[in-house]
């Protein structure tokens, strides 16, 4: 799939968020082929204890979470040091939802330290002109999981995407920070699926301000 440029585009920095396995950066791919932009990706896979956290969160909660912290603090910095108006850049990852994860798994004194560790690295994010919250249930989510077959990720827990989803669905009640588009993505298909996508499209393309919620028409077969 080869999308050139062909869309003007309203926003700078375009954030993809939402759940494990609701299909963040595989919009986000898209859409940085669509607008021509610089893609920016969390890198899951370079996290060396993320398959110890999938088989015993308790034992790799912390030195997950601090790997996370550091490598998008990495990431937001090369961003700072260019002009964020050079070009349009797409993330799939808030870093505010790194305190989201850090709360959700770690305990109380883990939690303090994580929290001392946020605060000195002085994190100085730039504010997205989008965010694009993804839901789905989290059947749903399972079977994407599995269906797409990274190895560590098929240890992961039912009750903790359900503990997840319900984060994400506090975290972004109370987020005004950006203009938010909150997208059903239970049924749709925006990698594969051309009318789903273009459908899409035209939404983040008129979005400039506000919280708008978005349930895509189920294509026809």
């Amino acid at each position: 799939m080869s999308e050139k440029p062909s869309i003007s585009v309203p926003h700078r920095l375009i954030v993809i968020e939402g759940p494990i396995g609701v299909g963040k950066t595989s919009l986000a791919r898209r859409l940085a082929r669509s607008f021509g932009s610089e893609l920016i990706l969390e890198q899951a896979e370079e996290n060396p204890f993320l398959e110890r956290f999938y088989r015993n969160p308790r034992a790799a909660a912390l030195q997950t979470q601090l790997f996370f912290l550091f490598q998008r603090t990495r990431q937001l910095e090369d961003i700072r040091q260019h002009d964020l108006f050079d070009t349009v850049r797409v993330a799939d990852y808030l870093i505010d939802k790194d305190r989201l994860f850090a709360r959700l798994t770690l305990d109380d004194e883990e939690f303090a330290l994580y929290e001392q560790v946020y605060s000195r690295l002085a994190v100085d994010a730039p504010v997205p002109d989008l965010v694009i919250y993804l839901q789905a249930p989290v059947d749903v989510l399972l079977e994407r999981i599995e269906r797409r077959g990274i190895r560590y990720e098929q240890h992961m827990d039912r009750a903790y995407l359900e503990k997840l989803q319900e984060a994400y669905a506090r975290f972004f009640h109370q987020y005004h920070a950006s203009p938010l588009l909150i997208v059903n993505a239970a049924q749709a298909d925006f990698v594969s699926n051309e009318q789903d996508y273009a459908q899409l499209l035209e939404q983040v393309s008129r979005i400039r301000r506000g919280r708008h919620f978005y349930n895509p028409l189920k294509s026809a077969l």
